[in-house]
Formats: structure tokens, sequence, C-alpha cells
């Protein structure tokens, strides 16, 4: 059964990544004589938990989900209808121009094209085939990496400033052109997704999402709205050639990930290039990092302690209050919290690896994992990226 997907104002309020699509369904919906609405709001959002054995169950049950009613709605604020959802992809990919709404943070956006990542989930048990060993300050322990499937994607530019609390809208960085004065080029409304997190819907407007980039990469083709749920949204040559000559600055390769005490922390690692400086090479990276609590407890990060190995031999520890200034709680009304940092060697290979010291609401630390990964340069790497160019 299609779902149509409301929204007030900007922002679609989803709860934390949940494997199961009835369960995540069910948490932005009310259900009222057969028909689904999802209903958003961006503040004080309540709901009740439930684990329907099937989606068909979960339509017909009398389940009550509790939100904010329309009478107590500030003023100006109204619902507003974006497209008809979809049933989530079990199986292949979502193609290029697909919208969807994010499991986790709950923006709009819109599939530019895949990547197939390799996952090395320190959670799994190991298997011989596609396995390593990671002894990186960490108890030596065998990882397999299994294909799991990422997505470029734009965010709706009017949902940024409702997410910008819990994940950067602009993570995706590029060394600038040596004539350049500044350092990085910054592509704001440029992410990430994992499959699993793309909630997806289909619409018939002919520019479903507001992002700069739109326009240039995508375009409507009408005569693809009778083929729905297929997009009608379709890539232009742009994408194409953007794609392939920035595709060694924007590759997704490997994803880390590793579970502390409910604490789920993902981590994946971008080589950016190197530049010259002093008769010496300088390697670039950007890592993107993802906290999500996956318990009933409320958390807060206070530190974190870096190890920073180099090829070249040298071992640096950081250590510092939060995260790029920022110190997240993580509870179940917003369990996620997500940023991207860069580091730089003199090398052009090394590993990092290290823990943040979490609080509990009775002042009580532990230490949170984050799983060791690689930082690899392309080996036929001659010149650095040519910067943010179409």
């Amino acid at each position: 059964m299609a779902a149509r997907v409301v929204r007030r104002g900007l922002l679609l309020t989803v709860s934390k990544c949940n494997k199961n699509f009835a369960q995540r369904l069910l948490r932005g919906m009310e259900y009222n004589c057969g028909q689904v609405q999802t209903r958003a709001y961006n503040w004080g959002l309540s709901r009740t938990r439930a684990r329907p054995a099937c989606l068909a169950c979960a339509l017909c049950s009398s389940l009550q989900t509790r939100f904010m009613s329309s009478r107590n709605r500030p003023d100006g604020k109204v619902l507003e209808t974006v497209g008809v959802l979809e049933a989530p992809k079990q199986q292949g990919k979502y193609e290029t121009g697909q919208l969807f709404l994010h499991g986790v943070f709950g923006y709009r956006g819109i599939v530019l094209f895949p990547w197939q990542a390799r996952l090395y989930d320190r959670d799994v048990g190991p298997t011989t085939p596609d396995s390593k060993t990671e002894s990186l300050g960490h108890e030596s322990k065998e990882v397999k990496g299994k294909t799991h499937t990422y997505y470029q994607v734009l965010i709706d530019i009017r949902d940024c400033p409702h997410i910008s609390q819990r994940s950067q809208t602009e993570a995706v960085t590029f060394l600038a052109n040596h004539d350049d004065s500044r350092a990085l080029y910054a592509i704001p409304g440029l992410d990430y997704v994992s499959h699993e997190d793309i909630l997806p819907y289909s619409s018939t407007e002919q520019v479903p999402i507001q992002h700069e980039l739109f326009e240039r990469f995508l375009i409507f083709n009408p005569s693809k709205i009778q083929l729905l749920p297929t997009p009608p949204v379709m890539g232009l040559d742009t994408l194409q050639a953007w794609q392939k000559k920035n595709h060694p600055w924007l590759e997704l390769s490997d994803v880390h990930r590793e579970t502390t005490e409910n604490i789920r922390v993902t981590v994946i690692p971008f080589y950016m290039g190197m530049r010259e400086a002093q008769n010496s090479y300088v390697y670039w990276w950007r890592y993107s990092i993802r906290l999500e609590n996956l318990g009933s407890d409320v958390v807060q990060l206070r530190e974190r302690h870096w190890r920073i190995f180099s090829l070249s031999g040298t071992l640096e520890t950081v250590r510092g209050r939060g995260v790029v200034g920022r110190e997240p709680v993580l509870s179940k009304e917003q369990p996620a919290f997500q940023y991207s940092s860069h580091v730089s060697l003199q090398a052009p290979s090394g590993h990092m690896w290290g823990t943040f010291r979490i609080e509990r609401t009775d002042g009580s630390h532990f230490d949170v994992r984050i799983p060791p990964f690689s930082l690899e340069s392309n080996k036929d790497d001659k010149s650095p990226p040519a910067g943010y160019t179409l």
C-alpha cells in the first residue's frame, strides 16, 4: 500500500535507523480507516514503538502513534504533500533520480549515482574469504569485508537548517588548486547515504529537490511519469562527466563499523590528494564519522582520543573536548550525530584509531572504540585534484 508523504514545512522527523521496514514506517505514520499519512514535525515528536509481524498487519492494526495535534501547531506551520512513499528495495540498487527521505536524519534527497564499498563490521564474526586482521591499538581481530551499496546524493537545501545540529551539510570537500588561496572547497548539500537509510518516494514535480546542482546534473522527463515508480528524473551528461573527473576524490571504497555498549561508530575515509610543500609531499584525507545510540539511555559525547600512525614512522596522539566544537547528546529522539574532519600525513599511507569518551546522565563515563581504518593514497597520483569544477 502506498503512503502519501506529507511534510510540515521542511523536515520529516524519522527515528533512528531500523532494518525492518514495517517498524520504520510505523514510527512516522498515523493509521485512520486504512489510510496512511506521514506527518512531519520539527518539535517534540513522541511516539510509541511497535514491532508488527508484517506491514499488512501493521496497516490494519489499531496501534496508536502520538503526535502534536494540528490545533497546537505554531502559527504559519502547515502540512505539505511532497510525494508517494514506496517500499524500500530489499535487492538491487536505486537509480539516478530516485527521491528519498533519509531514514536517520529525515531530510529529502535525490540519488546521483551508487558506490560499491567494502564494509568491515567488527560486530560480525570472522569468516575466511575477504577477511583481514586488524590490531591497531585494539585487540587483534579478524574482520570480514562485505560488499555494501552507498549512494552519492543531493540534500534539499530547504532541509539543511533542520539537520545542521546532527549532521554537517558541507562535509564533502576537495583540495583547492595551487593558485587558489583557499585550502579546501566544500560542496554544500552533497552526502553519502547507505542503502538501508533510503526511504524512497515518488513525485511528479519537475523540480522536486531544491539544490543548485539539480538542474546542472538532472532533468525531468515527463514521458517517464507513466512508468512510476521508475524515477521521472534522469541524469545529464554533465553528471557523468563530473563523476568521472572527480572519481578519485569522491570514491567511497571502505567503511568501518564497531559497537561499544550500544553506541555504534561508523567511519568512512576518503583520499583527497597530495600537495607539495617545502620540498616534500603532504597527503590529505577526509573522514566521515557517524555515532548512533542503539540503546534507550541518553548519553553525551565528551572527549575524543585519536592515535594517528604514519608510514614515515611517526605516531601522533590527539586528545580534545567533543568533536568539531560540539558535544552532541544521543537519545531515542535524536539517536545519531554525523561529522567530517581531515588529516594530513607526510607519507602516502597510515592508520587511525581511537576512542570517544561518553557520559551517562548519572555522570559516569565509558569509552567507545573507534574502529581502526587505513589511510591509503592513489599510487598513480601525480598531481593534486583540480578542485570543485563542473
